[in-house]
């Protein structure tokens, strides 16, 4: 655990925990967890029921509870799948596609960040979001260290509001797409940017697993919290440091395609069943925008309104 104990918005929150007895689903109220391994195996059955057990959660009184500053922070539920919106902050995409038309094509900043500007426009009003796997091997807690992988030297951060499905859907409709939202939880989808292409086969583009799946390149946690705790996630803010220095700081409101539309398209493709992570995307201010990537003996600090927060050390994989 950090010096300062996690905050949560609402009455309650889920998460996993490990004491001297091992890993156990636990219910968190401030600074207090309930064992709930008596009612449950894991925070993923909680979800598989989450009809049942949302209404009730609030309930539980007796039972075996700890200090929250006394426990290891697991990553709060294991998914079945996890799918990563790419491309979906509109600040973002702007700043990368106007970097680029200013070096490759010579345009001036005026005209590159004009020209941007149109085509995140067009991709509001017609696009569709993009989307890929990512790997639950690649999950660590949120106070775990990042262990930096041999390869590669541009290790980068991207901090995201991701959200838990809480039942099963497929085609589902935007307008409906929320009452599948079970809560939120705070990723960072960390990238090694210099080996997300691959030079001996251009023609296939962005190689993801390479890029993105090293153990611990995805620090999870601390809490799912309930999404009728969290407000509007369309207004939270996504913040994360590093080395004290804000690098992040950015509302979800900058998001292309919100929530519903999201749940929407994946589902056209995938069945979502709960306990499945959709990352929403990263803003704005990541390593390559600064010029700055992540060594050994940094520190990430990360978090997004009433969903806690993590801290990070990042050591070599020596």
């Amino acid at each position: 655990m950090p010096d300062t104990v996690p905050t949560h918005a609402g009455p309650f929150a889920l998460g996993t925990f490990r004491h001297d007895s091992g890993p156990f689903p636990g219910l968190v109220t401030g600074t207090r967890v309930r064992d709930l391994s008596d009612q449950v195996p894991s925070v993923r059955a909680l979800v598989e029921a989450w009809d049942h057990w949302l209404p009730r959660l609030g309930t539980l009184r007796d039972g075996t509870w700890h200090d929250l500053a006394g426990l290891e922070v697991l990553a709060p539920v294991e998914p079945g799948q996890i799918l990563q919106s790419g491309a979906n902050y509109r600040k973002h995409v702007v700043d990368l596609v106007a970097a680029e038309k200013e070096s490759v094509h010579g345009a001036t900043p005026e005209e590159a960040r004009a020209d941007a500007e149109r085509m995140m426009d067009e991709r509001i009003r017609g696009g569709v979001p993009y989307v890929f796997l990512g790997s639950a091997r690649a999950m660590c807690g949120p106070y775990d260290d990042i262990v930096l992988p041999e390869l590669g030297e541009q290790h980068d951060w991207e901090l995201e509001l991701a959200l838990v499905i809480g039942k099963s859907g497929r085609n589902i409709p935007a307008d409906e797409a929320m009452s599948y939202v079970a809560g939120y939880t705070i990723c960072n989808d960390l990238t090694t940017r210099d080996r997300l292409y691959r030079p001996d086969l251009k023609a296939i583009g962005t190689d993801w697993f390479t890029a993105k799946n090293a153990d611990t390149f995805l620090p999870t946690g601390p809490f799912l919290v309930p999404a009728p705790f969290v407000g509007d996630p369309d207004d939270l803010r996504i913040t994360l440091r590093h080395n004290g220095v804000v690098r992040q700081d950015e509302s979800t409101k900058d998001m292309i395609f919100d929530i519903p539309r999201l749940i929407a398209y994946v589902s056209t493709t995938t069945t979502l069943r709960p306990g499945d992570l959709l990352l929403t995307g990263s803003p704005a201010g990541n390593g390559a925008h600064w010029g700055v990537f992540l060594k050994p003996g940094d520190v990430v600090e990360a978090e997004i309104t009433g969903l806690g927060h993590q801290r990070n050390t990042v050591r070599s994989h020596a």
